[in-house]
């Protein structure tokens, strides 16, 4: 079977994995297993061919990286040098950002429950925009806006009433979802009655997002010309005009041969028609257009190394091969399933002829991180490479059994730098406290 390598990765002399001009093999024993490592020169591309589609179509847009993928001060700051905006969904997520100097007016506050005391730190950091999820939100963010002496921009988020085809955890644009305003049922025009009220609140537009790992457009499509229908009744019946048209992200990418997602481009080149094609056909301005990549920017770029330990072969059944790291790391295949494919970073050239069930080291039955892998037979030592693992790894990584979070490496131009520290096991009890004494 073959590799499908990502970016810049490719099979060096040695016949080991290179990511970013570095040998894989080298990463692993400089910085220890499990390793997140990113190609970011692989990230820098997927920026710009988002950005310059937008540039060539002439459309005004914002590219807003959807940072719940994976937020940490490096990787903001990469985003900002590439020129993008940002969108976090908590404190911790823009505190995160204010520590990499990422610009305020460029980042975007989404959430369906953002407290008080997260409004409050947002208006004094003056985020640029909030995507606003429910009434409740409208009245706590108007009050607090007002007891600041501020006046914030805002989109409402709306459910466009359309399933994308995808995991049922992850698709949030029908109706029942826990998000947003209903398109369809006049929620959303009680909303924006409701804003047409609030002096402390620039209602600027509409934002909606159908869910994620999206391969076709009809979705999308659909959201749009549903979006856009309704706000020509809005102009005539409400007097409110959308400058802002937001449709989220979603585009899918590659974690196996299943998987054949669309380029950048194609995804943009294709909101953009649709856009154009419904607002002329309505006689309406077109809006700015947003979009909000997060697993489509960084997904592929990521690449995580473990080292293979023990083996277990059940007769008639299958092969166990257990690694060093597994749902403490990548919870995503034990909470839906998902999928990925691997290889031996050490012997990329030898024949993958042999189906292994890829193990964590995780005191659960549930934690697998791939049940049939193609490879050469592993033996303990090997350094195995798990692909497309930058969204949602090292994000939704945990203590679970204790284990400390893995370090995380960019690459590029076979240079290494390491902008996650490994934690220790100082770390793992640095907020515990003792039963008795001080």
């Amino acid at each position: 079977m073959e590799i499908k390598l990502h970016g810049t990765s490719q099979i060096n002399q040695q016949q080991h994995l290179q990511i970013g001009g570095v040998d894989a093999v080298t990463l692993a024993q400089t910085y220890g297993t499990p390793l997140y490592v990113y190609d970011t020169s692989f990230v820098r591309n997927r920026a710009q061919a988002f950005k310059e589609t937008f540039a060539t179509e002439q459309v005004k847009a914002q590219v807003a990286y959807a940072s719940k993928a994976f937020a940490t001060v490096a990787m903001y700051q990469l985003m900002h040098e590439e020129g993008l905006s940002l969108d976090v969904v908590s404190a911790g997520e823009l505190y995160t950002a204010v520590q990499a100097g990422f610009p305020a007016e460029r980042i975007h506050f989404h959430g369906n429950n953002k407290t008080e005391a997260e409004l409050r730190y947002a208006i004094s950091e003056q985020v640029g925009c909030y995507v606003i999820d429910n009434f409740d939100e409208i009245e706590l963010l108007n009050r607090l806006a007002s007891e600041m002496s501020a006046t914030v921009n805002a989109l409402i988020r709306v459910t466009p009433g359309v399933e994308a085809h995808t995991h049922e955890f992850i698709t949030t644009g029908q109706d029942d979802s826990k998000f947003g305003f209903g398109l369809l049922n006049g929620q959303t025009e009680a909303a924006i009655q409701l804003l047409q009220t609030k002096a402390h609140i620039n209602h600027k537009g509409i934002h909606c997002h159908i869910g994620s790992q999206i391969f076709e457009m009809d979705g999308f499509i659909t959201a749009a010309d549903r979006i856009i229908t309704k706000m020509a009744e809005w102009q005539m019946t409400l007097n409110y005009t959308v400058d802002v048209l937001n449709l989220g992200g979603g585009f899918g990418i590659h974690y196996t041969d299943e998987d054949e997602p669309l380029a950048p481009e194609t995804y943009v080149r294709h909101i953009i028609q649709a856009v154009k094609q419904q607002t002329a056909a309505l006689g309406l301005d077109l809006p700015e257009i947003w979009i909000e990549p997060g697993r489509s920017l960084v997904g592929e770029a990521g690449t995580t190394l473990y080292t293979v330990g023990s083996s277990k072969k059940v007769p008639g059944i299958r092969q166990y091969v257990a690694v060093d790291g597994g749902m403490g790391d990548n919870i995503r295949p034990a909470l839906y399933e998902a999928k990925y494919s691997a290889a031996l970073a050490n012997r990329m050239n030898e024949p993958a002829d042999t189906t292994v069930s890829i193990a964590g080291k995780y005191c659960e039955s549930g934690d697998m991180l791939i049940w049939d892998a193609q490879l050469p037979q592993p033996v303990a030592g090997d350094v195995l490479a798990m692909f497309s693992t930058g969204a949602y790894g090292y994000s939704m990584a945990s203590n679970y059994n204790r284990v400390p979070r893995a370090a995380v490496v960019f690459v590029a131009d076979g240079q290494h730098r390491l902008v996650v520290k490994r934690e220790s096991f100082a770390d793992l009890v640095r907020n515990d406290l003792q039963l008795r004494g001080e």
